[in-house]
């Protein structure tokens, strides 16, 4: 095969690798190549066109499970994790840059290159490893969305996983209607999302002083065990491993070129959509870690570690009737975004894995399953045995450090 037959089979999915193996479907069929890239657009056109995938990636890493360890971490040490969490969103722009090239090169997503290059056992266990993960990740998220729904409307934990659990349903009905939807509807929640935390922000009124030496990395946090436990929650709750095979795949949704040329092209504006919507995800997670310092460290309040108890204090402690009200609503924003692209996820990871093709709502069912029957069963026994929900929360984070 010459390269140029090469460079055709890599854009349609259909290349064998070193084993004789084929994929003969794209990652995310009814999406692939469906966004149009004008030839000889202007430079800002192209920005727009590549614009989105990113901040679908950028979700992840402003879920639920950042809000718990961010609050928690800033309740008890102030400024000083501060350092922890630019420096993971620096390792997330690095890994994402790399997932994209990833997409953008082979035309293949993560999970379809693994399947590819390793045995099928090993595949099989990555895959189970890789469900664990987004388990854990949606354990945090369906949670953080409860929660939303019980502070604003006085809804049950359990009704509130259950609604939270049909937004399957959304992204069918989005995705009906062009994988741009999909997009629009996340940059949409996103930007409520920063809306919110400027106006906590500007409420809370930080000591900026502090905070930027909060960006230089100290010692103390490696001394100071449990310092060094929210710092490890901060980290697994920011570097997702499903966004990896995420972002691999729905940079595929672009009908870039097949030349060496323009998949170089590709990957700078994929390069650029990441690292923008990353600096969107830094300036969420700084603010949240700002909040819990401004509003609740300087005033001696050291131990609010649940969502619920930021929510009950914000407006008390920082005199503005909205500030509770405004954190619910962000909360919400935030949950309800994080299980969209989570399914997603899923259902990448699924198929790349095992090599299995279903029908839309089918696959999206299942994948939905897979994700949300842990997090109901978690959390009804929390509940059941009394445990803390800040536990709850904050354990996806330190499980995906540890895978």
């Amino acid at each position: 095969m010459n390269s140029s037959s090469q460079i055709a089979a890599i854009s349609t999915g259909d290349v064998g690798d070193a084993r004789g193996q084929s994929v003969s479907f794209p990652s995310l069929p009814e999406a692939h190549r469906s966004i149009p890239i004008a030839k000889g657009a202007s430079w800002l056109r192209k920005v727009l066109a590549f614009a989105g995938p990113g901040y679908l990636v950028a979700v992840g890493y402003m879920d639920p499970g950042n809000w718990a360890t961010d609050i928690g971490g800033g309740s008890k040490f102030g400024y000083t994790l501060l350092s922890v969490v630019v420096i993971s969103n620096f390792m997330a722009m690095l890994l994402q840059a790399l997932s994209a090239k990833l997409g953008v090169a082979t035309g293949r997503d993560l999970a379809q290159a693994c399947r590819e290059h390793y045995s099928r056992r090993t595949s099989f266990v990555l895959w189970v490893l890789c469900e664990i993960a987004i388990a854990a990740c949606d354990l945090a998220e369906v949670l953080g969305s409860a929660v939303a729904l019980k502070l604003l409307f006085g809804l049950p934990l359990i009704a509130g996983v259950l609604i939270t659990a049909l937004d399957v349903l959304i992204v069918l009905a989005l995705q009906g209607r062009g994988f741009r939807m999909i997009e629009a509807f996340v940059v949409t929640l996103i930007a409520s999302i920063g809306a919110c935390f400027a106006y906590e922000i500007f409420v809370a009124q930080p000591l900026w002083r502090e905070a930027a030496r909060g960006v230089i990395p100290t010692a103390e946090i490696l001394r100071n065990r449990e310092m060094l436990y929210i710092a490890i929650g901060i980290l697994g709750a920011t570097v997702m491993p499903h966004n990896l095979y995420l972002h691999s795949s729905i940079v595929q949704t672009r009908a870039f070129g097949s030349s060496v040329r323009d998949r170089r092209e590709a990957l700078r504006y994929a390069v650029l959509d990441s690292t923008v919507a990353l600096g969107f995800a830094l300036f969420i997670n700084a603010a949240i870690l700002i909040l819990g310092a401004a509003a609740f460290h300087t005033r001696g309040l050291h131990n609010v570690a649940e969502i619920s108890d930021a929510y009950k204090l914000l407006s008390p402690v920082l005199g503005a009737s909205l500030a509770s009200t405004i954190f619910a609503c962000a909360l919400l924003a935030s949950g309800q975004n994080s299980t969209l692209t989570g399914t997603l996820a899923g259902q990448i990871v699924m198929e790349g894995f095992l090599d299995i093709r279903l029908k839309p709502w089918v696959r999206r069912l299942i994948t939905r399953s897979i994700a949300i029957v842990p997090a109901v069963l978690v959390i009804g026994i929390a509940l059941f045995l009394g445990f803390s929900i800040a536990h709850v929360t904050l354990a996806p984070g330190l499980i995906n450090a540890s895978l």
